[in-house]
């Protein structure tokens, strides 16, 4: 678990997940639960959320887009573009949320400070969440959290690793396995399934079975049975 920006980003149970946006996000609601639910639903990551344009998830009647497009340039090592399917749950979301209107950006910084012209900086986002997990009683969790959960949920789900890797954006699957948890509970249950390979133990009268066959088979009669 993360604690003071060392270990791992706490996976989130759906328990959490509610809490979070249910009770956690208070500073703007609509805003904070829009951008944690596109980190939720698509994986990406936080600098890829802040920096997303209105017209990368909204069109020009104001609906929200079928895909949400994560762009080349914001992306981590600038690989490529990706595009996302906006599942109902990211939907409704993001239909509840209203972007000022004079920004090109979806979630546009503070208007009345040096950022009204730019983007929420990723350290504000970040902010956001660690009032929010004090709220509700929270540890480990970061904004790295979201993507680590959806990651985990779609492998624990059968997803074929390639297929993760195409929405995750990872480079290679070696990138991508350091963000699948393992619970303790998979691996008990891989072990378990060794018993499968346990041999059969004779029945307990095994030897009392083969001592009355012997009294009426003699060995040598047994082994060397007479014409008939």
């Amino acid at each position: 678990m993360k604690i003071d920006r060392h270990g791992q980003a706490k996976i989130l149970t759906v328990a959490e997940i509610q809490l979070l946006f249910n009770e956690g996000f208070t500073v703007d609601p609509p805003r904070d639960r829009a951008l944690f639910a596109i980190c939720l639903y698509t994986a990406c990551r936080i600098s890829e959320a802040v920096t997303l344009h209105q017209r990368d998830v909204i069109d020009g009647k104001g609906n929200v887009r079928p895909e949400i497009i994560i762009r080349k340039g914001n992306t981590k090592g600038k690989l490529a573009t990706r595009t996302i399917p906006a599942i109902a749950d990211l939907r409704s979301k993001l239909a509840a949320y209203t972007p000022r209107k004079n920004s090109i950006y979806l979630f546009p910084g503070n208007e009345i400070n040096s950022r009204a012209a730019t983007h929420l900086h990723r350290d504000s986002a970040m902010w956001l969440l660690r009032e929010a997990c004090k709220r509700v009683g929270l540890e480990g969790v970061s904004t790295h959290s979201f993507r680590r959960t959806a990651l985990t949920q779609m492998s624990n789900a059968g997803i074929p690793l390639r297929v993760i890797q195409e929405i995750s954006g990872h480079r290679t699957l070696d990138e991508l396995y350091k963000y699948l948890e393992v619970k303790s509970e998979q691996v008990l249950g891989a072990v378990a399934s060794l018993s499968l390979l346990t041999p059969l133990e004779p029945p307990e009268n095994s030897h009392l079975v083969k001592s009355v066959y012997h009294e009426v088979n003699p060995p040598s009669i047994a082994l060397n049975p007479p014409p008939a």
